[in-house]
């Protein structure tokens, strides 16, 4: 039997570590790409994209607080062990692209609080936060139990005092005259809400096997990320349409470096890399493992922390919003179909998975990516999200279904 030592981590420990990786420079540059459908229909997205986006997440680890397993682990009894592969693969080169998109934002929004003649340039502020994040990804659960408690406090103050200074500048009688562009249609809006938290679908579980019981676990991990995220995709919306740019991150903080701010600015682009990096950090070494279980696990975070702060270095920003759908295109179906497989088809027993490739799991996978990429390209309404995850889901269903059809009365009749 499992103590509380081997599962230490209660329903607030879920509530702010998945709290601290919400609040982002990342999450406020997404709020920012929702300008085009303007406040009201923004701030709609942006609520309804999280709401959708976090309870898959959320049941995705109660797979790992039930049965102790890792997040790529979780999925081979929907795929066979070595269908389990290619998400695994996947995983890592996802995770490898989030640790060199948030280090390289992160040296973009310090060089602008602390520019390169007075500071150390933006791939210096690249090196110091990959440095303090593979650290921090490098210590022990208890250790980091208690660093994370106490960062994500100080942080959440900081961004309260952001936000502040935000709406000091920018009153809600700017943000209501101002009209939507209509260059954005509002499924494809709310797909980049809802690839944020489905991004952390892929790793959930990595952390819930720790968790004492599934029910915290999962309203910690459902809460947390909900309004700490809506909180910093409204800031990056609500920055975007006052001050008409691109990088609501860096307008945001450089209002508190002019009001003599720097050291708060500085804290939260540190402290927000952090806390949301080094769990891109850790679950890559997982995710590693699950396909090569005798590497030395600090080895590859130590690794994996290098390839992605080297990465950053030369990371193109620019791609970002690709970046978010691709990853909405790749695990939005495979999760219709790994939820589905353990929820209703298993009722949510697990393993021992079949050591092969189910082959029906992988089409309706395939399916459902298909079904992401239509729906983009002709803008549907609903967005392509939801359809994929649904979609998939009810297309591995039906297949295992007319695999393994239900028997029949006998042709006698009740004896």
């Amino acid at each position: 039997m499992k103590t509380s030592t081997d599962r230490p981590l209660s329903g607030a420990d879920f509530f702010l570590l998945w709290m601290g990786a919400a609040i982002s420079l990342a999450e406020i540059w997404a709020g920012g790409l929702l300008a085009p459908l303007g406040l009201f229909a923004g701030l709609a997205a942006i609520v309804l994209g999280h709401v959708i986006g976090n309870t898959p997440m959320a049941l995705g680890g109660i797979i790992g607080s039930r049965h102790e397993v890792p997040a790529m682990v979780s999925t081979r009894d929907a795929l066979g062990h070595r269908g389990s592969y290619l998400p695994a693969v996947l995983n890592v080169i996802q995770l490898t692209g989030w640790t060199a998109v948030m280090l390289r934002i992160c040296g973009q929004a310090a060089d602008a609080v602390v520019p390169g003649d007075r500071g150390i340039g933006v791939r210096g502020w690249i090196l110091v936060s990959g440095i303090l994040t593979t650290a921090w990804a490098l210590t022990g659960h208890g250790l980091r139990r208690w660093l994370q408690r106490g960062a994500v406090t100080l942080l959440t103050a900081l961004s309260l005092l952001m936000t502040g200074i935000v709406f000091r500048r920018y009153g809600l009688a700017d943000l209501l005259a101002i009209r939507p562009d209509g260059t954005l249609p509002f499924g494809q809006g709310l797909d980049l809400v809802i690839a944020m938290p489905i991004s952390w679908l892929p790793l959930v579980s990595d952390y819930s096997r720790f968790a004492r019981d599934s029910r915290s676990c999962f309203w910690g991990t459902w809460w947390g990320y909900l309004l700490a995220g809506s909180w910093m995709y409204a800031v990056g919306l609500c920055a975007a349409l006052a001050a008409r740019t691109a990088n609501p991150d860096g307008m945001v903080l450089g209002l508190m470096a002019e009001t003599g701010l720097i050291g708060p600015a500085l804290l939260i682009i540190i402290l927000s890399t952090i806390t949301t990096t080094f769990l891109d950090m850790y679950s890559t070494a997982v995710s590693v493992r699950s396909l090569a279980p005798k590497w030395n696990e600090r080895a590859v975070i130590l690794a994996g922390g290098l390839l992605g702060t080297l990465l950053a270095v030369v990371f193109p920003a620019t791609e970002y919003e690709s970046f978010l759908l691709f990853i909405g295109a790749m695990f939005c179906p495979l999760f219709g179909v790994v939820l589905a497989d353990y929820f209703i088809l298993r009722r949510m027993q697990f393993g021992p998975p079949p050591a092969g490739i189910r082959p029906d799991a992988m089409l309706a996978w395939a399916a459902g990516f298909a079904l992401y990429q239509l729906a983009t390209r002709q803008a549907w309404a609903l967005g392509a999200s939801l359809p994929a995850l649904l979609g998939a889901a009810g297309l591995h269903l039906a297949l295992r279904a007319a695999r393994h059809p239900r028997p029949g009365p006998s042709p006698g009749g009740a004896s």
